[in-house]
């Protein structure tokens, strides 16, 4: 059990196997599931934060843990607290780079993860009901949901600050980690009626425009994608403006992060009453 349980005292812990393969989740609240993947370095008080946001918003939704400590708090206390923060971020992204679950890198690929992200979906769905399953992914996490839409159970996939293939090309920023045949059945999905949903602030290094741009390329008016300008990014966050939904949220009336947040859960609503 984490050291930092008690911030996620009011979620029930569980964990799910498919294929041989098995991680811990978080579950919480009633209604239709959202599975919402949390970015590096892990289930933070924020990300957990957004989950109860979506929980309340008449959703139950489903926190897979892939790396970090449950429940931790990356933002350091005082000067005497950075190494441990550093320390946070640094197994998280190694565990990364060097998991197999996981495509950094290459470009044209699924994540292998998000196999077992199709099967909680489902499993998910079974036990909640409705029509289906919506999705979030932040980070390095962000295009999961994408190829989580190869199913049909997804109806609502929204990709917070997707962060992969790394852009250390131009053909890297020019893409999302996804394979071609996945983003082919999506494509087709889209053309059926599905939307699919972006998010990213204009400066983002790590989430360059390209990249929206090559999504709007391939599924056109179902691509509804939010950019929002750097300063409309809470200037308390550790690192420059990325987290859309989370570290970067001004959580006040009025404010772009604020809006978008809204609209995200809208979307989620919407797509699964």
């Amino acid at each position: 059990m984490s050291a930092h349980a008690d911030t996620l005292a009011d979620f029930e812990r569980g964990e799910f196997t498919d294929a041989g393969v098995t991680h811990r989740f978080y579950r919480r609240g009633s209604g239709p599931a959202v599975v919402v993947i949390p970015e590096i370095p892990g289930l933070t008080p924020k990300v957990a934060d957004f989950a109860r946001r979506v929980s309340d918003a008449g959703c139950t939704v489903f926190v897979p843990s892939f790396f970090g400590v449950d429940g931790a708090d990356p933002k350091p206390s005082g000067l005497g607290d950075l190494p441990r923060v550093g320390g946070l971020m640094a197994r998280s992204l190694g565990k990364i780079c060097v998991s197999r679950e996981f495509t950094v890198f290459a470009t044209g690929k699924s994540s292998p993860v998000v196999v077992w992200l199709r099967a909680l979906a489902r499993h998910a769905h079974a036990e909640c009901g409705g029509p289906g399953v919506g999705a979030i992914g932040m980070c390095v996490s962000g295009g999961f949901a994408l190829a989580m839409a190869v199913d049909d159970t997804l109806l609502a996939p929204v990709l917070s600050q997707p962060s992969l293939p790394v852009g250390i090309t131009p053909g890297r920023r020019r893409n999302i980690d996804i394979s071609p045949d996945d983003l082919a059945t999506v494509k087709a999905r889209c053309a059926r009626g599905l939307e699919v949903m972006g998010a990213r602030f204009e400066g983002d290094a790590l989430v360059p425009g390209s990249r929206f741009e090559f999504l709007r390329e391939q599924l056109g008016d179902a691509f509804i994608g939010v950019e929002l300008p750097d300063t409309a990014a809470s200037p308390d966050a550790l690192i420059p403006p990325h987290s859309v939904v989370t570290e970067h949220l001004i959580d006040e009336p009025g404010q772009p992060t604020r809006d978008t947040l809204d609209d995200i859960i809208d979307f989620f609503q919407r797509k699964l009453a």
